[in-house]
């Protein structure tokens, strides 16, 4: 980032949002510096006639609403346009799901995190759900380039009657340029609050220069990893156990799913290759959505 946008970058990123008060945010107020840079997306979900309808959306660049479809859910496809992430850019998500709604969020492609010599970039999303509301969202990887440095938060609101698929990933870099664990530094947190109580926490910060990640005991071999959250109250340890046994045993992949507690489960994937990443994924997920959520029509698209 050029020494002179600096002053701008910190007038729009600081002070803006925090976890009181709504999740959707006024208009847009930044400078033309920042522009691509800092940048929000909102979508809120509401009912009309019985049919989930996009009561609200918002879209600064580099976000876009690349497609969106209603039919017996709304379908959004949300896209980072451009060639991804640079160090110093900060990009906030919020997505509300008010009750009866249904939405299945997904991404375009992966997200490419850029090296550079400002802060880390910084992706925060957060997510409420009402009563009765069902979310499904479906992410491609992060893919954190050689340097780059990148700090992602995702903070999930869901009533104790609403439903959730959760699924996010990462790369280990680009592994086809033999750059796995190459990045800088990479920071995570899932955190999910249910009823006003923390429910599941997931945070943990890569620093591949400390330590060998390529250690049996660690990553291995895999540079592609998941995390699936299933919020249903179909759910118990004997579903866990049941998608935990389809599982655990296939080739070149590693898959453990475990109750946290009733009505919640998580599921890790690790794998060695792209192609067994996202065939066990897809499997992951088409098994779940259809024998708890019973929602096999939601499946067939991106």
């Amino acid at each position: 980032m050029d020494p002179e946008r600096a002053p701008l970058r910190r007038a729009y990123c600081r002070g803006r949002g925090g976890r009181g008060g709504s999740i959707l945010r006024g208009p847009d107020s930044r400078v033309p510096g920042v522009i691509g840079r800092c940048a929000r997306l909102e979508i809120e979900f509401d009912t009309r006639r019985g049919r989930t309808i996009v009561a609200h959306a918002y879209a600064e660049p580099p976000f876009r609403i690349g497609a969106f479809d209603l039919d017996d859910a709304a379908y959004v496809i949300v896209v980072c346009s451009g060639p991804g992430v640079f160090a110093g850019d900060a990009l906030r998500q919020s997505i509300r799901v008010r009750s009866g709604a249904l939405a299945v969020l997904t991404s375009q492609s992966a997200l490419q995190v850029h090296p550079g010599h400002a802060a880390p970039a910084t992706i925060r999303h957060e997510y409420r759900l009402d009563p009765d509301a069902e979310l499904h969202c479906h992410w491609d990887p992060v893919i954190p380039f050689a340097g780059a440095s990148v700090s992602q938060q995702f903070d999930i609101e869901a009533d104790a009657t609403s439903r959730l698929y959760w699924s996010d990933a990462l790369m280990a870099g680009r592994l086809g340029r033999g750059e796995a664990w190459q990045f800088e530094a990479f920071a995570h947190e899932l955190r999910l609050r249910v009823a006003g109580a923390l429910t599941y926490l997931e945070r943990f910060r890569v620093t591949p220069r400390d330590r060998a990640l390529t250690a049996p005991w660690m990553a291995g071999d895999a540079g592609y990893f998941a995390t699936t959250l299933v919020k249903h109250g179909r759910v118990d340890a004997g579903a866990a156990e049941a998608l935990h046994r389809r599982f655990e045993n296939l080739p070149a992949s590693r898959v453990a799913v475990d109750a946290i507690e009733s009505g919640l489960l998580v599921a890790r994937l690790i794998a060695a290759d792209g192609a067994t990443f996202a065939g066990v994924r897809a499997a992951l997920r088409r098994t779940a959505v259809e024998s708890i959520f019973g929602r096999p029509n939601l499946l067939g698209r991106k």
